[in-house]
C-alpha cells in the first residue's frame, strides 16, 4: 500500500491491484476512508473539512492519480504526488 501524498495530517494511499472503480484511500488520525476518483463517492467517515481537502487535492491531481492507479494495477512503481499547501 504505497503512500502517494501527505498533507495537513492526511495520508493518502493506493493499493496494489485494487478493485475498480479507481479510488484512493486516506487516513486522518483514527479515521479511514476511500474516495472514488471519478465521482468522489466516499466510503467511510471523516470530518467534512478533511473530506473537502482530499477532494480539493483530487480535483487538482485527477489525471496524475488515474495514471498512478493504472501503474498500481500492473504492480509498477508509484511516484508521490505534490501535496496541498
Amino acid at each position: 500500500m504505497p503512500e502517494i501524498c501527505r498533507f495537513f495530517g492526511i495520508i493518502i494511499f493506493l493499493y496494489w491491484k485494487d478493485h475498480n472503480p479507481p479510488h484512493i484511500h486516506f487516513t486522518y488520525g483514527d479515521y479511514e476512508c476511500s474516495i472514488s476518483v471519478l465521482d468522489r463517492i466516499v466510503d467511510g467517515q471523516a470530518p467534512a473539512k478533511v473530506i473537502a481537502k482530499v477532494n480539493e487535492w483530487v480535483d487538482l491531481h485527477e489525471a496524475e492519480i488515474l495514471s498512478l492507479w493504472e501503474k498500481a494495477q500492473k504492480g509498477e512503481k508509484i511516484e508521490k504526488i505534490e501535496p496541498l499547501k
